[in-house]
């Protein structure tokens, strides 16, 4: 007889960091998995951190970008399973709106494998999760209602 799995959770945090090119707004995505999924830089939280200091440096270890929290844009929440271990996880990933400050995206770490730009409306098709392809459009949103002050 199978033993049932083990339920753990799991919070995270992570961003859109965004920056003005001419008149489009540009948001950089991670690469993942080889290459096959494009997501946001989201990353767990460490013991003593909150979801806006964790947001900040996963996108900066996951981009290699230093960006401004702006505002909160929502969270997400879902089930994953860690087969070989029998662990469900069920996981809330808390999402903040960044403008770029400075760095490079070829500085990501080793997590991810590939850090880019792209036009905002590229990155919402881009995207492989339609949960996060949702927090992009909020972004989006939010972007163009504040974007006199940028």
């Amino acid at each position: 007889m199978t033993r049932p799995p083990t339920i753990k959770k799991q919070t995270s945090s992570g961003g859109v960091i965004f920056r003005k090119s001419g008149d489009a707004i540009e948001v950089v995505l991670v690469s993942v998995r080889g290459g096959r999924a494009w997501c946001l830089p989201k990353g767990l939280i460490d013991k003593d951190e909150d979801p806006p200091a964790a947001a900040l440096r996963e996108v900066r270890e996951e981009t290699g970008l230093r960006g401004e929290i702006i505002d909160r844009i929502g969270q997400i929440s879902y089930w994953y399973s860690l087969k070989e271990e029998l662990i469900k996880v069920y996981k809330t990933v808390h999402f903040f709106l960044l403008k770029f400050i400075d760095g490079s995206t070829d500085d990501h770490d080793h997590e991810v494998d590939e850090s880019r730009w792209f036009p905002i409306d590229e990155a919402i098709g881009t995207l492989s999760y339609r949960s996060e392809k949702k927090i992009m459009q909020k972004a989006k949103e939010m972007i163009a209602s504040a974007q006199k002050s940028f």
